[in-house]
């Protein structure tokens, strides 16, 4: 709590020298407002670029390059680039010590994990061509073959289905299913593991491997994620359902789920992204999209993402990370910019620009005015008949994970000042905050009970 505490005081103090840099600027405040109006500029310029063709798309180009370099060369030819400099390495530093000591008040904590017996008749399903052939490059065959698993190369000439070959290895006695490969792969795996109640294991052999970053397996090496067969922890995951299909990521509809659709897209992502994005945006392509997230309605989303468990930023596709992946809850992220305005709030503030929105629900639904839209499922492309539902299964999947693993890193959501300033002052908890420490030891308390059910039954 006093590390806690010092924390807090230091941001406090550091957001206090930014403002003194700003104050200390002020006599230049035309040069400060034309550095924001830079930004600005840059924010609609890329909205010009993204959003139009031809001769509009070059102009927005050069303005979102030229008014960044404009802004730099304006502060180091009037002398205020020390102040800036000083002034936002302030502010960085403030926010890393806020986010420290808010961490350090309520460390989060982890999804809780218990030990089982190994497996003694493992299956692993392989892709080769997964994440630019991990399978072969890492001789992930050859490892799992000497732990006792026996492996499952996809064949894709023949278009397999993992889902089949998955519940042909249970009947063949199989007592453990694992995956090799991308997260769609994972997905239709973990379905009949959570069906049939057997452990699931991943190995981060796909590309960006965001559910296995979220378990805390280590991408760097993805042979590591083997070790789970000899000496592995389980843990109880959540598992999204979307129209009846297994999820362990994301699902995406609106502009996103469009572009990946195009038989193009894998070989040339960039250029097909562009093509299609000025139809998209401006609302000539594609349909128009209503999201329900349990109450709260999403009004013509431009793109809306719904992910298993919520990511602590609105960032996913940039690397974001999900905290937790047991709250029993879907993230929703609903983005809509509409014009350049929209795109110069927008980068600005981030995702606290009203364009953003982010929400929490158990259930959403997408509905459309069309009969059918294109659903971007961990990364595959589909078409759903509307409206298309997204619920969440608690705890379905029983995730073998190795004991010693990096571990997901913490990744703290915004700052709430509010509670950085009670904090430096030394003040208690709100009452609301102790109900919900309160509630937090209830929840703890009923899920040791239903692990010591599990484990009893399992026995």
């Amino acid at each position: 709590m006093r590390s806690a505490r010092a924390l807090a005081r230091l941001a406090l103090l550091c957001l206090a020298g930014a403002v003194a840099c700003v104050v200390a600027g002020a006599g230049q405040w035309l040069i400060l407002l034309l550095g924001l109006a830079g930004l600005a500029i840059a924010g609609a310029g890329l909205w010009w670029a993204l959003a139009h063709r031809g001769a509009a798309r070059l102009l927005g180009a050069l303005l979102a390059i030229a008014a960044p370099v404009g802004v730099l060369v304006l502060y180091a030819v009037s002398g205020l680039w020390v102040v800036a400099a000083a002034a936002l390495a302030c502010w960085t530093v403030a926010l890393a010590c806020a986010r420290s000591a808010l961490r350090h008040l309520r460390k989060p904590r982890g999804m809780r994990h218990r030990g089982t017996r190994a497996p003694r008749r493992a299956v692993v399903i392989m892709n080769p061509r997964s994440g630019g052939g991990k399978v072969g490059r890492y001789k992930l065959v050859e490892r799992a073959e000497a732990l006792g698993a026996r492996v499952i190369l996809l064949d894709l000439d023949e278009d397999p289905d993992p889902a089949a070959l998955a519940r042909q290895a249970v009947a063949e006695g199989a007592d453990l299913l694992g995956v090799a490969g991308g997260d769609g792969t994972q997905a239709l795996v973990a379905a009949v593991a959570a069906e049939l109640r057997l452990p699931f294991m991943v190995v981060a052999a796909g590309t960006r491997n965001h559910f296995a970053m979220d378990l805390g397996l280590d991408r760097d090496d993805p042979a590591k994620g083997l070790d789970a067969l000899s000496d592995g922890v389980e843990l109880r995951v959540d598992l999204g359902d979307v129209a009846g299909r297994p999820f362990v990521n994301t699902a995406s509809f609106g502009t996103y789920a469009h572009i990946v659709q195009s038989p193009d897209y894998r070989e040339a992502k960039a250029s097909t992204a562009l093509d299609q994005l000025p139809d998209l945006l401006t609302g000539e392509a594609g349909a128009t999209l209503t999201a329900r997230a349990d109450d709260e309605v999403l009004q013509s989303p431009q793109a809306v993402l719904v992910s298993n468990n919520p990511y602590a930023r609105a960032d996913p596709l940039t690397g974001g990370r999900r905290p937790r992946l047991d709250t029993g809850r879907l993230g929703v992220i609903s983005v809509r910019v509409e014009g350049a305005a929209r795109a110069a709030e927008l980068a600005l503030l981030g995702e606290r620009a009203s364009g953003i929105t982010t929400l929490t629900a158990r259930r959403v639904v997408v509905e459309a005015d069309e009969e059918a839209i294109p659903v971007a499922l961990d990364g595959e492309a589909l078409t759903l008949p509307t409206p298309v539902v997204c619920t969440v299964r608690p705890g379905v999947l029983r995730v073998r994970v190795p004991r010693h693993r990096p571990g997901a890193p913490y990744v703290a959501p915004s700052v709430d000042w509010r509670r950085v300033v009670r904090l430096a002052l030394g003040r208690a908890p709100r009452p609301h905050e102790k109900h919900e420490k309160h509630e937090k030891h209830e929840k703890h308390e009923k899920h040791e009970k239903h692990e010591k059910h599990e484990e009893q039954s399992d026995g």
